[in-house]
Parts: structure tokens; C-alpha cells; sequence
């Protein structure tokens, strides 16, 4: 089990997220923040700090939002398990679901 960022992070990514998680499980790609399925210890620091409430537990993700279940999981087929976000620094992708979304509204 883990916690999803979805649609409302898209093009935002405010990053207080990032400051809360305990383990570095939340990774930084082009137009959104991912959270590592596997490094994730489902601890919930995350979800009450974003502003913008796009983190939600994988049972509780809206259905409009489903897709992102995927979309955070499958952005790390490729990276694997780096163990920490801090090293990995902004990485210039995305998962293809989220990098052929429209620019989102950033007035939030």
C-alpha cells in the first residue's frame, strides 16, 4: 500500500510533501511530484501538509483521479528503487499519462 499524487499537483508542485516525508520517498519529475510505491512506509506525514490535497491513500484516490494509481507506480519501472529522492535531484520525465496532460491551472 502506499499514497498517490494526483491531478491537483500536476504543473504545481508546491513541495511541502517533500518536507514532511521521513524517508525521501517523494520524487521530483517534470510536471509532477511521485511518491515510490515501494519506499513509501504509509506513515500520512504527506497528505495533510499539500495545500492543494492532491496526495491521497491508494484506497481513498477519487475515481476521476484513478489513473494516477498507474501513473505512480509505472514512473518507476524505469528508475527503480533509488533509495532517497534527495540524490536523485529533479528528474526531466514523466510518466507518458502525465506528460500528455494539457498545462494545468497553477491559480489555486
Amino acid at each position: 500500500m502506499t499514497y498517490i499524487i494526483a491531478q491537483p499537483c500536476v504543473d504545481l508542485k508546491d513541495k511541502a510533501c517533500i518536507d514532511e516525508c521521513p524517508v525521501d520517498c517523494i520524487y521530483e519529475g517534470e510536471r509532477s511530484l511521485y511518491i515510490h510505491p515501494d519506499e513509501c512506509v504509509d506513515c500520512g506525514a504527506c497528505e495533510p501538509v499539500c495545500p492543494v490535497e492532491a496526495i491521497y491513500y491508494e484506497d481513498d484516490v477519487p475515481e476521476e483521479w484513478a489513473d494516477y494509481y498507474k501513473a505512480n507506480v509505472e514512473f518507476f519501472d524505469t528508475i527503480g528503487s533509488p533509495g532517497g529522492a534527495a540524490k536523485m535531484g529533479k528528474l526531466d520525465t514523466d510518466h507518458p499519462y502525465i506528460a500528455a496532460l494539457p498545462p494545468q491551472n497553477q491559480d489555486h
